[in-house]
């Protein structure tokens, strides 16, 4: 068996250990990996009539090739936000130019199949978020043997409790906030922290909840910017060290506002997004006359070696896929529910949304994360 391994999407910690396991395992076996480099985009640019191509779209995995890899963070097979399916004529490759006679997007499926023939691949593993997994499922509905592992900051992959990164982005934002603490303080400011959260709060919330901050604006509630300053200023007139913290997801608004996003829409729809804490800072100091420290964690959240959480799950996910592989169970998404490792049909990706439970987890009048009763509720209180 030749099985392919890809990562797309943003990079996150655990990546490279999750690659080591599938190749570590199949190996054992005497089965064959080999990495797709850049996602979905090492399949699209391939030239079947370029031997080269091969080098430069592809690497060979082996347990020795591999044997260091887990050691550092991102991916050494790099990533893309490519979507086949969906390719703007300025993307097109130029071996591919006669079929782009429209202006496009244009759907070059049908070229990515005959790649995977051509390099005799059995099974395809997609590490991603919901837009990699979603193009892995049109490689399922293909007759593409797929089996896919969650990954994502946001935890927001539809049909687990987890996904690879989540973890270690929130001890990454519980530290920098711990650690920002004596800056704010020192100089009795507001601080404003921007974490990553497209459509879903919930790696500001938990991060909010376990740093102690004052108040948190997640993607799912649009806030009121005047009633945010009154609330920060009573949370710095009640610290004894003078200032006061507000941690918020970067698709967070403000009432009657929109998302702040920029750039072009990429392959899957979505604009860069960012800066609505400057934003929320600007406007906090002119409503009280108290200087701010905006810090915005961005990159910093996703970057370095997973924390030993964020570890386990990749190495066992990566487990739990081989193990499908050679079995013959593909469609299939490895996945956390109730606690327990366990698999799911790839479609449960598209038959919802994962989002914060406001009602169950968040104070949505005063700004808070709501946890008052644990009991019964999952580990990463989705």
């Amino acid at each position: 068996m030749r099985i392919g391994i890809l990562t797309g999407g943003g990079d996150v910690p655990g990546l490279n250990p999750c690659i080591k396991a599938v190749v570590n395992r199949v190996s054992e076996e005497g089965h064959e990996v080999v990495g797709i480099r850049r996602g979905w985009a090492g399949l699209l640019t391939h030239n079947l009539d370029d031997p080269g191509s091969t080098e430069t779209n592809f690497l060979p995995l082996d347990p020795q090739i591999v044997r260091t890899i887990d050691r550092t963070g991102g991916t050494v097979l790099h990533t893309s936000r490519t979507n086949p399916q969906r390719v703007r004529r300025k993307e097109v490759p130029d071996f591919l130019a006669d079929e782009a006679v429209t202006d496009g997007p244009f759907d070059f499926t049908d070229h990515v199949k005959a790649v995977i023939e051509d390099q005799k691949i059995d099974v395809l593993i997609p590490i991603g978020g919901d837009d990699t997994l979603s193009y892995g499922m049109r490689m399922h509905e293909e007759g593409v043997p797929v089996i896919a592992i969650p990954k994502t900051m946001d935890n927001d992959v539809h049909g687990t409790e987890y996904c690879i990164g989540f973890s270690t982005a929130v001890t990454r934002g519980v530290d920098f906030i711990t650690n920002l603490r004596t800056s704010t303080g020192s100089h009795e400011r507001l601080a404003v922290v921007e974490l990553f959260g497209r459509n879903s709060g919930e790696t500001a919330l938990v991060t909010a909840y376990l740093a102690g901050v004052d108040r948190v604006l997640i993607s799912e509630v649009p806030f009121d910017i005047d009633r945010l300053a009154d609330m920060l200023v009573e949370d710095r007139a009640r610290n004894p060290s003078n200032y006061a913290m507000v941690a918020i997801s970067e698709g967070a608004s403000i009432i009657g506002g929109q998302i702040i996003e920029t750039g072009e829409p990429d392959a899957f729809g979505h604009r860069k997004l960012g800066g609505i804490g400057s934003i929320t800072g600007d406007l906090l100091k002119e409503k009280t006359g108290i200087n701010i420290i905006e810090q915005r964690l961005a990159y910093l959240m996703r970057s370095g070696s997973p924390d030993s959480l964020d570890l386990m799950v990749a190495i066992n996910y990566a487990v739990m896929a081989a193990d499908l592989a050679m079995e013959g169970s593909t469609g299939r998404m490895v996945a956390l529910r109730g606690g327990t490792y366990t698999n799911v049909p790839i479609s449960v990706t598209k038959e919802g949304v994962k989002r914060v439970d406001v009602t169950e987890l968040y104070d949505a009048e005063n700004y808070r994360a709501k946890v008052r009763h644990v009991t019964g509720k999952p580990m990463f209180l989705y």
